[in-house]
């Protein structure tokens, strides 16, 4: 399925990040990465409405995440890996659905990475599918 311009009421990581509220009190260990998994909305910015099957099997295959937390040494490895790589809370990132553990945070779809699981950075959560 080519990757589609979603239709967007709110800016989807303003939405995720006030979805998923207060996660003070949760801590990330050594190299893993918290992230909300982006679930696309049901219109398309050309007007294409989604059915509820396509956008529910976002939750199991979506390959997009906003970080919400890292690890104290996550994206850290000595070597090649990282290299000239910094990845910040609040960043797109795609990777591989079975990479992750999935679990709910506040009532928000999330997976837990490891940082090497995490294949790269995007500008937009409807750059990829």
């Amino acid at each position: 399925m080519p990757s589609m311009i979603m239709d967007h009421e709110t800016d989807p990581k303003i939405a995720l990040r006030d979805s998923v509220g207060d996660i003070s009190n949760i801590e990330i260990f050594n190299t893993q990465v918290l992230v909300a998994v982006y679930i696309r909305p049901q219109k398309t910015k050309s007007g294409i409405f989604l059915t509820d099957k396509t956008t529910d099997e976002d939750r199991y295959q979506s390959k997009v995440g906003l970080i919400l937390k890292m690890g104290e040494s996550a994206f850290e490895e000595d070597g090649a890996w990282f290299r000239d790589v910094e990845f910040n809370d609040g960043d797109w990132v795609v990777f591989r659905p079975s990479d992750g553990w999935s679990i709910t945070v506040n009532g928000v779809l999330c997976r837990i990475l490891d940082d090497i699981h995490v294949k790269g950075r995007i500008h937009a959560p409807d750059c990829v599918w």
